[in-house]
């Protein structure tokens, strides 16, 4: 992508799943693979949870509304599950608040996505999990994946699948 998607001011505000489709095509293109939505141990759930070619684990977490960002206090739990840690913002929302040391700019990245692309405007800083945590946090990725797979090819094993 040549520059930052566009989205004029007085555009409607885009949905967090516009900001999400940019952030995987995007991704896809670097060759990290992501799901949306993906419950974590501690209760959180990642907005975006990928993984790269080198097995690191990558977490989104999107904002399309100031208020939600500002008032978003649980963000830090999210950093014990990933090597590197994004906020996907839409073009319109205003970056300046992640610049505050409450927001972590020296180890957090920001992406701006619309719903066809996205940029990274700073990358997030490598704070590599310990081997075991990376191993068990790839093992939850594959099986949320594989069960949301499986669900697509035939309904009924949602109904059997008793973690749902």
């Amino acid at each position: 992508m040549s520059g930052a998607p566009s989205l004029a001011p007085d555009s409607p505000a885009l949905a967090a799943s516009d900001v999400a489709r940019g952030i995987g095509r995007l991704f896809a293109r670097n060759d990290i693979w992501c799901l949306p939505e993906v419950p974590l141990k501690n209760g959180r759930r990642a907005d975006l949870m990928g993984i790269d070619a080198k097995g690191l684990i990558v977490i989104v977490e999107i904002k399309v509304a100031r208020a939600d960002l500002l008032g978003d206090a649980k963000w830090p739990d999210y950093l014990d599950f990933c090597d590197r840690f994004y906020w996907g913002l839409s073009p319109a929302l205003d970056r300046a608040p992640l610049e505050s040391a409450a927001y972590r700019p020296e180890t957090c990245g920001v992406i701006v996505a619309d719903g066809y692309d996205a940029e990274i405007l700073r990358p997030a800083a490598l704070e590599p999990l310990a081997a075991a945590r990376r191993k068990t946090q790839v093992e939850h990725l594959a099986r949320v994946a594989m069960r949301r797979h499986m669900a697509l090819l035939d309904p009924l094993c949602t109904a059997l699948d008793a973690h749902g």
